[in-house]
């Protein structure tokens, strides 16, 4: 059976995840340690016992969620089940970070520097209530890419995320975001709403964010991950440092190609995918893109971790 792990995206920051690894898995708590030196503030208790709108920021949401991750990456590593028993990682937008890291590609402290860097970078890059995201969901990519053409209208709006079949988000300039949800209903989306995020991720409004992380990654080591990673910009498995560089610089303006990274990996034998982290909203996007015989499992808490050593 071919395994591939999964690592989330923002969405699935919660008050108190991993807290329960931490408390049960030293190597687990470790990792929070090492992520609240490499910052130079305590993180984990704002993981642990802050506030949801603060965490929710995204420059605290994509090291939380990747620390989270990397918690269960380590308490899975000690119960015997480490990197070697997958064939491919990935991840979903600053998932890939977490992957990357999981594979031995960045060190824990790069990555959550790096991740606060690309947090705060996207965040900055374009004003507050000048760029929004919708969802529209019951239409296929390229509908909704042709969607996203028409509200355009001068104004930038790209279809930003392909999660799975019936799911892409566009992301753009908010009156154009806002167009392509009322041209995605007369188009027969079965909703199409508004997303409460505080970016439009994942357009060309990213650009500054991007400058930003090409001078970021500049100054990091990537290694050769111990196994491939399926990039989302690419949607393919990757090896070569100076090219993962090169993609988590065009990730920042470019597209998740979250829907065919998974098709991918299935079309390479994968039969099994772990869900590493906080949530499950990856698993379910899975089932909806190749359905069938697949095995999800997600791994975020000890119990999870208990059930597959049983």
């Amino acid at each position: 059976m071919s395994r591939a792990f999964v690592f989330p995206g923002q969405g699935a920051q919660t008050i108190g995840m991993g807290r329960a690894l931490a408390e049960a898995y030293p190597a687990a708590r470790a990792v929070f340690d090492e992520v609240d030196a490499a910052l130079g503030e305590k993180l984990s208790a704002l993981i642990w016992e802050g506030d949801i709108a603060e965490l929710t920021l995204t420059q605290n949401a994509q090291p939380a969620l990747m620390t989270t991750s990397l918690a269960a990456m380590a308490a899975l590593k000690a119960e015997g089940f480490g990197i070697s028993h997958a064939a491919f990682v990935a991840g979903h937008s600053l998932g890939e970070y977490s992957a990357l890291c999981a594979a031995g590609s960045l060190t824990l402290a790069d990555t959550a520097r790096l991740l606060r860097t690309r947090g705060k970078a996207m965040q900055e890059a374009v004003p507050v209530g000048v760029g929004a995201m919708a969802a529209l969901l019951g239409l296929d990519f390229a509908t909704a890419t042709e969607v996203a053409a028409e509200a355009a209208q001068g104004e930038v709006c790209q279809a930003a995320n392909d999660n799975d079949p019936a799911q892409v988000v566009v992301s753009g300039h908010k009156a154009a975001v806002e167009r392509a949800v009322e041209l995605a209903k007369a188009r027969g989306a079965k909703r199409a709403l508004m997303l409460p995020v505080s970016a439009p991720f994942h357009c060309a409004l990213m650009q500054p964010a991007a400058a930003v992380m090409n001078e970021a990654l500049a100054a990091v080591t990537i290694s050769a991950p111990a196994v491939p990673v399926v990039v989302n910009v690419r949607a393919e498995a990757v090896t070569e440092p100076d090219r993962i560089r090169a993609l988590l610089v065009a990730q920042v303006t470019g597209s998740v190609r979250w829907r065919e990274s998974v098709q991918w990996m299935a079309g390479a034998g994968v039969t099994e995918f772990w869900e590493i982290g906080a949530g499950k909203a990856l698993s379910g996007m899975i089932k909806r893109i190749v359905g069938g015989e697949v095995v999800l499992k997600a791994v975020g808490t000890p119990e999870d971790v208990a059930a597959l050593k049983g």
